[in-house]
């Protein structure tokens, strides 16, 4: 255990992590079981890390952060591992990788009712779900998502200034006040192309190839986390891969079930279950009409976020796919989106329809919010579409 103790003092003493993530204020860390999930590459590791730098000195043998990667758990149980632990004083255990452990969530549950006063805080892939029977998790567990930065995260970091989010309430009946508020410091516009490149995931802040970073990753994903949790044998990966590609490729698009599994030779249920694999890996976003899910097919699937595209599709993407990629990702955070009605691309919140684009079509619709990219500043219902990347 010394050796992990000396990881954890080497983590705590030279991680240095860029931002603050709101996130860290909407977390019940009183709570003795958390779940921290999110895809590959948004900073579940560094999560972990703020809480026990933000509340334990290095030093201090009550909280420790252990990676089920290391070695060491292909012979120590979790639960032997947290006895031992407890009974040398441990308080806070902050689990990385838990899914990578064979029955870590049957352990966890059992670690929850043997050890009362022992706290554990542990990471798990975007594509568990931890509130299902299968985890024996349910009523123990609080769970959180974490997401890659949002665009007024993005700004923080390149400026040093500091913003307040914002519900979609605000924005949309005080919208004009709020754009004065931000641009009276910096010019968002200014960001925001970079920002839809490269400014979602933290790891471009490190002094690497961020486009092959991210593809590394995005195979990650694939070849661990989907063919791992759900489960598939790695003779389908090619499968998968080149599914996620034509779906890349043309996003957004209505797909064609039947033609998509001719392309990857298999059945049209066992594409729908690879989208949905993906749609729970972060990769993509999945928009049904009001009053429709999975398993019906979905009216439109998009990328999860603009970077991936930028990291899968060599050619030139248009203004309009970015656009609504980025109003996508951003608003879907915290509020649920559908298929819009009457030639609108979103339903939010089951009752906003909003059109997105660089510039109004047609007659004005008073019925109809106008997402506008291009414009720092709007009017009534015309909203500069920079302004949504301020909902966290």
């Amino acid at each position: 255990m010394d050796s992990l103790y000396a990881t954890h003092q080497y983590l705590l003493k030279n991680t240095q992590v860029p931002l603050r993530r709101k996130l860290m204020d909407e977390i019940n860390w009183g709570d003795r079981l958390i779940g921290i999930k999110g895809s590959r590459g948004v900073g579940k590791t560094s999560t972990l890390i703020s809480y026990a730098q933000e509340n334990f000195n290095p030093s201090d043998t009550q909280c420790l952060y252990i990676n089920l990667n290391n070695f060491h758990f292909t012979v120590k149980s979790i639960v032997d591992f947290a006895e031992e632990f407890c009974m040398k004083g441990g308080k806070v255990l902050l689990i990385d990788q838990a899914f990578k452990y064979s029955n870590w969530a049957e352990e966890l549950a059992e670690c929850y009712d043997r050890f009362p006063d022992l706290q554990i805080i542990f990471s798990a892939s975007s594509l568990v779900r931890l509130e299902s029977d299968r985890y024996q998790l349910k009523g123990k567990v609080s769970k959180y998502n974490i997401r890659g930065f949002s665009f007024r995260e993005y700004i923080e970091l390149k400026t040093g200034l500091t913003f307040p989010s914002f519900s979609l309430d605000d924005i949309l009946s005080n919208h004009t006040d709020i754009v004065r508020e931000i641009t009276s410091e910096v010019r968002p516009l200014a960001y925001l192309s970079k920002y839809l490149k490269e400014g979602y995931y933290p790891f471009h802040l490190e002094n690497q190839n961020f486009f092959e970073n991210l593809l590394k990753t995005m195979n990650f994903m694939l070849e661990i986390d989907l063919m791992t949790i759900n489960q598939i044998e790695q003779s389908y990966l090619p499968k998968i891969r080149k599914l996620l590609y034509l779906l890349m490729s043309s996003s957004p698009c209505n797909p064609n079930i039947s033609q998509l599994s001719q392309e990857i030779e298999t059945s049209r249920a066992t594409v729908m279950n690879y989208i949905k694999y993906m749609e729970d890996a972060r990769l993509f976003n999945l928009l049904y009409p009001l009053g429709e899910e999975f398993s019906k097919k979905p009216a439109q699937i998009y990328a999860h976020n603009t970077n991936l595209l930028y990291a899968s599709v060599l050619g030139n993407l248009s203004e309009q796919t970015l656009y609504e990629t980025f109003f996508y990702n951003q608003v879907n955070k915290q509020y649920p989106i559908n298929l819009g009605r009457k030639n609108n691309h979103f339903l939010v919140d089951t009752k906003h329809d909003f059109f997105v684009g660089n510039q109004m079509k047609g007659k004005f619709n008073p019925d109809t919010y106008y997402a506008i990219g291009g414009i720092e500043r709007g009017e009534r219902k015309v909203i500069p579409l920079w302004v949504f990347g301020f909902l966290y």
